[in-house]
């Protein structure tokens, strides 16, 4: 029998400490430490100088604005002397394991967000100092002696706050926010920078005179409720502090979907199948071998001039053979072809699980190039 460790579940008077771990440009510091002529230089994984959307950028091209998921010509024009390199995302991967196990030899309460970033709760440590701010500081240490790449850390009594402090100090740095401090904190901070608030709410929101968390802290939660919905009640706990969430270990991934953009656009029915069909085979050997399937297919198409079409079949029991997976993923394009004739990527997501999945959900990061 395969035991699951527990969340950290401590009484509300009692403090975590919590501390938000996240790689400074992960993917583009492997390639820089692993290719050192690239280092210094502004580069950007994934894509081409026309085509493709850059999966990461080194922090030489953030200086000129480019960012992930920017397609690829905007990022060129932006920094015309920009450097693609193509993604090694089996090294990626490699390099993660080796930085969890750093982290899993001080608490075994991690909570992986992504490749390059995950929550501790280090309240009662494996090892190390009881200090959260020495522990983080080692951790840091020990992520650069073992892959010679640097992490900033945010540390601080709840999820929320650890994870914006992270932020604060980048690249290479680290912020503690204390219990005492946090109201100060929360009160100046914008609100787009609130856990949940997107920038069409963020801009809905100072329409109303919110653009603070000193201006929401004037509402009660049935104020909050109220105004913002379900959001409301989330949004008051966070602003106050209140973020009681604990580092979950088995974090529930409840998809898992591969994408690619083209080199060149694609503009047949055969083609594109073709293409679903690579996607759907890598989607479904992913699935078998961990014998957990789904019951919600989506097909994503992206036009040339960048629009994203998504659209979904749902079933009353798992998808279980690939050439079911392909059907639906025909007949989702089939249904849709004179709406999208022409595609510039194509992703294929499986979602509504079986059974938790505490693996990564995207397979492939997209970029520009043929199938191998």
């Amino acid at each position: 029998m395969k035991w699951k460790r527990k969340a950290n579940r401590l009484p509300p008077n009692k403090a975590r400490k919590i501390i938000h771990v996240d790689m400074d440009a992960f993917f583009a510091s492997v390639e820089q430490r692993d290719n050192p002529e690239l280092r210094g230089k502004p580069i950007a994984v994934g894509g081409s100088k026309m085509r493709g959307v850059v999966a990461a950028a080194s922090y030489e091209a953030r200086v000129f604005g480019v960012r992930s998921a920017m397609p690829s010509v905007t990022a060129k024009r932006l920094c015309p002397h920009l450097i693609f390199v193509k993604h090694n995302f089996e090294r990626y991967k490699e390099v993660s394991h080796q930085i969890r196990e750093i982290f899993l030899s001080y608490t075994d309460l991690v909570e992986p967000l992504s490749l390059d970033e995950a929550f501790l709760d280090v309240t009662e440590p494996k090892r190390g100092p009881a200090s959260a701010t020495l522990i983080a500081k080692a951790i840091r240490q020990e992520i650069y002696e073992t892959t010679q790449l640097t992490a900033s850390a945010g540390v601080s009594f709840n999820k929320f706050l650890a994870k914006v402090a992270s932020d604060i100090n980048k690249p290479n740095g680290m912020k503690v926010i204390t219990r005492e401090e946090a109201p100060a904190f929360l009160a100046s901070l914008p609100v787009k920078d609130f856990h949940g608030v997107g920038k069409k709410t963020a801009e809905r929101m100072g329409r109303m005179g919110f653009r603070s968390g000193a201006d929401l802290m004037a509402l009660s939660e049935l104020e909050m409720a109220s105004r913002f919905g379900k959001m409301g009640r989330h949004l008051y706990k966070i602003v106050n502090g209140l973020d009681d969430r604990p580092v979950n270990p088995n974090r529930i991934r409840k998809s898992v979907g591969a994408e690619r953009t083209y080199s060149e656009d694609v503009s047949t029915r055969a083609i594109m199948r073709g293409k679903l069909d690579w996607l759907a085979e890598k989607i479904f050997s992913y699935l078998k071998e961990r014998d957990n399937y789904g019951r919600t297919i989506t097909l994503k198409m992206k036009s040339p001039d960048f629009i994203i079409h998504t659209r979904s079949k749902s079933f009353s029991g798992e998808v279980r053979s690939l050439s079911a997976l392909k059907e639906i993923a025909y007949q989702l394009l089939d249904e849709n072809i004179e709406d999208v004739p022409v595609v510039r990527l194509l992703g294929l997501n499986v979602s509504n699980l079986e059974r938790e999945n505490p693996d990564g959900v995207q397979l492939l990061i997209p970029f520009d190039g043929e199938e191998e």
